[in-house]
């Protein structure tokens, strides 16, 4: 008796179940029905011991770039034999698009001709292309569409590390139109995006020198540079010197239960923004179910965080609360804001990073930070002024850098806006004459 044909699954995907409307030439299909396989890589045994100086790269998810680029820098390598061998199973092709499904998700990537040869990991998959119906580029780009990286994402196994399964992504839905209008697509969007990147490196310039003019304007606040005109103007004399910190502050270890405190504020290190003093959000107590010992601080004290490497993190406060047991509120004996800005300066954060013998240890003691040098002024108003200028620079300086964070934030909600509309049929690069994608899926 004859064997009865097992019916081909359907590329298509139902009509009740489109994510979008698209054009009548488009349709849409699941990746299953355009890759010859998914699979994803294998991790190799050993653990890091696996890991070589050279020989085949292998990659990481931290190894994809957010522009769906490969970088390799701290690229891991596995031996030729390894490569050939046991890792087969994971060896990446020209062509293959790549998404991340384990811990960082819907990271996504091409491989290009300078990756290969190169093995992947567990927390890759790969996508491999069965025929001509599909551009990799655009189907890259598919998957980074806001609506369908969040379909994507809203099937996530959430487990110990959230994770996508290879089914799920052979499973998503992606609108394909004809081929031309992949090309069209593909180029129209790569245009557009290279002038959003020209733009966003700028601002990212903009960005990091916002930091080295702040170490300059302190370095030179504590040199005496900084108000070398108005002593000049003032017939003042150069007065600074060098003093051990515990001379112009004091440490207040004050840990306290909690439990009595639940309504009020609670300062942790991940509340300071590195290197520019800035509280960000943070809850009460209660609202972080904080049970250990943690110091009670005061308006007018500064917090700082003893873990290294987080010494830069510190922060003037207006108000009462509760720190973390890994900072130590500071009272300043003369200017506050004096000693603050100094303990923001790369002069200040290079000694406590290298304080005492024991600088091997995640935190800095309270001895090792009492000796440390801190430069000063006799003259106070001298010191009022060295405050105003820095006062008025921070501020003018962080409105500044607040305009290119707005100018970032812009950048990827049009990135996002040119996807959602390139991926609908709205970029105005669709040819209704060409033929239909449904029709030449079907004959290949």
């Amino acid at each position: 008796m004859a064997k009865k044909k097992t019916e081909k699954a359907s590329p298509f995907v139902p009509v009740e179940e489109y994510p979008y409307q698209v054009p009548e030439n488009w349709c849409w299909v699941y990746i299953k029905s355009l890759a010859s396989f998914v699979s994803k890589g294998t991790t190799p045994k050993g653990g890091k011991t696996a890991y070589h100086d050279n020989g085949i790269p292998f990659l990481r998810v931290e190894n994809i770039k957010d522009d769906g680029t490969i970088s390799m820098e701290g690229i891991k390598f596995v031996t030729e034999e390894e490569h050939n061998n046991f890792l087969k199973r994971s060896q990446l092709y020209v062509g293959d698009v790549l998404v991340s499904i384990a811990g960082t998700l819907g990271k996504t990537a091409i491989v290009t001709e300078n990756c290969v040869p190169m093995n992947t990991n567990q927390a890759i998959a790969f996508i491999r292309l069965s025929n001509k119906s599909a551009n990799p580029k655009f189907l890259r780009l598919a998957i980074d569409v806001p609506a369908l990286n969040n379909l994507l994402l809203s099937k996530t196994k959430v487990t110990s590390i959230p994770n996508l399964t290879l089914e799920i992504i052979q499973n998503l839905p992606v609108p394909l139109p004809p081929l031309a209008e992949q090309q069209r697509i593909v180029d129209r969007i790569e245009s557009l995006f290279a002038k959003l990147d020209e733009a966003k490196e700028k601002a990212q310039e903009a960005l990091e020198s916002f930091e080295a003019r702040r170490s300059a304007i302190l370095r030179s606040a504590f040199s005496g540079k900084l108000t070398e005109s108005w002593r000049k103007e003032h017939g003042k004399a150069f007065c600074w010197k060098y003093v051990r910190f515990d001379e112009v502050a004091y440490i207040r270890s004050n840990l306290v239960e909690p439990a009595e405190y639940r309504k009020m504020p609670h300062i942790a290190p991940d509340n300071i923004e590195k290197k520019t003093g800035k509280l960000l959000e943070y809850h009460t107590i209660e609202e972080d179910g904080v049970t250990s010992g943690k110091h009670h601080f005061f308006p007018g004290q500064i917090l700082y965080s003893k873990i290294r490497p987080y010494l830069s993190k510190v922060v003037l406060v207006g108000f009462e609360g509760l720190c973390s047991a890994d900072m130590y509120p500071i009272e300043a004996v003369g200017n506050t804001k004096f000693l603050w800005y100094q303990m923001l300066s790369d002069g200040f954060l290079v000694q406590a990073s290298s304080a005492g013998s024991r600088s091997v240890l995640p935190k800095i003691n309270q001895k090792e930070l009492s000796a440390l040098k801190v430069s000063v002024t006799s003259d106070k108003y001298e010191e009022a002024e060295m405050v105003r200028i820095l006062d008025d620079f921070f501020a003018k300086e962080t409105e500044a850098k607040e305009k290119v964070e707005v100018a970032l934030n812009v950048i990827e909600t049009m990135k996002k806006s040119i996807l959602s509309k390139a991926f609908r049929g709205e970029l105005g690069t669709n040819n209704p004459e060409d033929e239909s994608a449904e029709e030449f899926l079907k004959y290949t």
